[in-house]
């Protein structure tokens, strides 16, 4: 008879954790896109393209760039591997003493950081961009405002990366949805009782109610950052008492999570300085409205891309960090621990491929119904639709292997090791760069999507390539037979959408907002039952499986 403690179950138990993780990552996702949704339609609604409009985008840039650069970078690679390892091997007492010292790092240096931007906020926004007085003495006014909040989004982001190492998920899953609608619900409060006049810092006189009512934009941002820190608050329950701040700065931990970060801030710096510069100026030379394609593009694949691969990734990385802490010691452990290793690595991969597939295959067939739906109104017309189509169609191209390669990148991060995907990083950004450049002259703004997917397939094999050598092979994970039954399914999908989608839209049209809305939804739904019954016919496993943990456990 089988009891808990045996290698078998103690992988299903954790199977099920991580199903049940992903499905909590998922939902908190979709429900932060739709609330940053809303988020913009306010903020279109309320104050439109101008000034207003453009002196608050000024002010986000360099909270959101410091952030990104100085802290979100270390949450995957550095912060939640090392606190998932000293949570492992020298238990709670210890994680707490470190997240201390983290936070109490953050919180002197963000705050000398934040002392000097709202000092010289009105120099800053000048390098920023280059506006006329009034916009520039708006954005100064803006950024102090919104400055402060980068202390906030950072201590979020240690707090987090602490529950994401206990595998505590649904708190910071959330973050998200609290940030956004705390954004929308100052200003739908804040607004209508606005006066018409107020003065700058800097003197000025501002009259325009966009100009005054943008403020509560930014105040909006900032109670959305202090949020989702209070929210992580009840998932720290029996904590607070261990956390506590210090200048006792000096703890072998820091230094091995600065170690990490270091080439994947390398790695960020080249993405910024380099690569959006080029591919950005390459879009500008193929055409008027190449950036607003492919930015349209951009945003439609990231949503499968979140809901599939960033779920699935975050929710695996804090157990493979455990599993690879323990293998790499030298206890009866190890051997147990390096199979469960792959055997988690497998489970991810496979049910990664179940789902990013037919959503691929699903997006590439339903891509302009999608794109009448929700962006041909207005100024946006049918060529405009065809143009982004094509640039979502070869997007698509590379989404299943950047899936894919995210978890491969996230078991090297697992392992501490945050240099060779750098260096992958750094071969297939040449590979983006040289396809670009070779294939503009011949498709102009698509040469960006095909190189764009040449790059993620090129970093895929070669991280697969070097992860297979180190594990010496996956063990037996069927990754094969998975990829092959899934293919055949979200093919046979694609082949009826494309047969029925011309029918279904003869029969509706797509002339008014409620027959796009039926044509996308039909469509979807024959997709659904399409797949999901030849998944059962071919008996695929994993999606069974990840199906029916998901229900039980969120049930």
């Amino acid at each position: 008879m089988t009891t808990d403690s045996t290698p078998d179950s103690t992988q299903q138990q954790t199977n099920a954790g991580l199903a049940r993780a992903t499905g909590i990552l998922a939902l908190g996702n979709i429900a932060s896109r739709v609330l940053g949704l809303a988020r913009e339609i306010v903020l279109a609604n309320l104050f439109g393209a101008g000034r207003a409009t453009d002196a608050f985008n000024a002010a986000l840039v360099v909270p959101k760039s410091l952030y990104d650069l100085l802290i979100a970078g270390h949450v995957n690679s550095a912060i939640i591997p090392v606190l998932s390892e000293v949570v492992t091997l020298k238990g709670r007492a210890e994680l707490w003493r470190l997240v201390s010292v983290l936070i109490s790092i953050v919180t002197v240096i963000l705050a000398a950081l934040v002392i000097a931007l709202v000092l010289w906020s009105y120099p800053v926004i000048g390098l920023i961009s280059a506006s006329d007085p009034l916009t520039h003495a708006l954005g100064s006014d803006l950024l102090r405002l919104t400055a402060p909040a980068l202390i906030f989004m950072s201590l979020f982001a240690v707090l987090s990366g602490a529950l994401y190492a206990l595998r505590v998920f649904t708190w910071p899953a959330f973050a998200g949805v609290v940030f956004n609608g705390s954004i929308v619900l100052v200003m739908l409060l804040a607004v209508p009782n606005l006066q018409y006049e107020w003065v700058t810092a800097t003197g000025l006189m501002i009259t325009h109610r966009s100009d005054q009512a943008i403020l509560w934009a930014a105040v909006g941002w900032l109670v959305g950052a202090i949020a989702q820190v209070l929210l992580q608050l009840p998932g720290l329950r029996g904590a607070q008492r261990h956390l506590t701040f210090t200048f006792r700065w000096r703890h072998p931990a820091i230094r091995q999570i600065a170690l990490l970060y270091l080439p994947v801030m390398f790695s960020l710096v080249l993405d910024t300085l380099i690569n959006r510069f080029f591919s950005y100026r390459l879009a500008i030379e193929s055409g008027e409205s190449g950036i607003s394609y492919m930015n349209l593009a951009t945003t439609l694949i990231q949503f499968p891309h979140g809901l599939v691969a960033t779920a699935i990734s975050i929710a695996i990385l804090p157990t493979l960090s455990r599993q690879a802490a323990i293998a790499a010691g030298n206890t009866d452990e190890s051997d147990a621990s390096r199979q469960a290793f792959k055997d988690t690595l497998g489970l991810g991969l496979r049910v990664a491929t179940t789902l990013i597939l037919p959503a691929a295959v699903g997006m590439f067939v339903m891509a302009i119904p999608i794109i009448s739906l929700l962006f041909q109104h207005g100024e946006f017309n049918q060529a405009d639709t065809i143009a982004t189509t094509q640039a979502l169609r070869l997007y698509l191209i590379g989404l299943p292997f950047a899936a894919l390669d995210l978890l491969l990148v996230y078991a090297f991060y697992a392992q501490q090791d945050t240099l060779t995907p750098a260096l992958i990083g750094l071969f297939s950004l040449g590979v983006y760069m040289f396809t670009a450049i070779t294939l503009q002259p011949h498709y102009g703004l698509f040469s960006l999507m095909i190189a764009d997917s040449v790059k993620h397939i090129t970093h895929t094999v070669i991280s697969g390539y070097f992860l297979h050598r180190r594990l010496q092979g996956l063990g037996g994970q069927r990754l094969t037979i998975t990829l092959i039954k899934t293919g055949i399914a979200a093919i046979a999908m694609g082949i009826a959408v494309m047969w029925i989608e011309p029918i279904i839209e003869g029969y509706f049209g797509l002339d008014r907002l409620i027959d796009e809305i039926l044509v996308v939804g039909i469509n979807g739904v024959i997709a659904m039952v399409v797949f999901f019954g030849i998944a059962a016919l071919l008996r695929i496993e994993e999606l069974q499986w990840f199906l029916s943990m998901i229900r039980r456990r969120l049930g």
